[in-house]
């Protein structure tokens, strides 16, 4: 169970700083919600552009090689944990 744990925690650090290498930012948009039910309908359709907050997350340049190899570090300690005798 806990070689487990530590895989994961391992492998999601990996993906997520492989992921702050290739992506230069993330942008995260909070749209309206439609007040009447014209607003609705017509929102299915065409949706709107208009956005009430605009998140901007941009890693730095360090953040994808840290997570990377720390996520390498915890794998390779997953590994060396000795396994149970059951």
């Amino acid at each position: 169970m806990v070689r487990a744990f530590f895989g994961t925690i391992g492998v999601f650090l990996i993906v997520l700083g492989a992921q702050c290498l290739v992506l230069d930012k993330a942008v995260l948009a909070d749209f309206k919600e439609p007040s009447t039910p014209q607003e609705k309908v017509s929102s299915l359709f065409m949706p709107t552009e208009q956005t009430v907050e605009a998140k901007i997350i941009q890693p730095p340049e360090w953040a994808s090689w840290s997570l990377m190899s720390a996520g390498a570090v915890i794998l390779l300690y997953s590994i060396s944990i000795p396994k149970r005798s059951e």
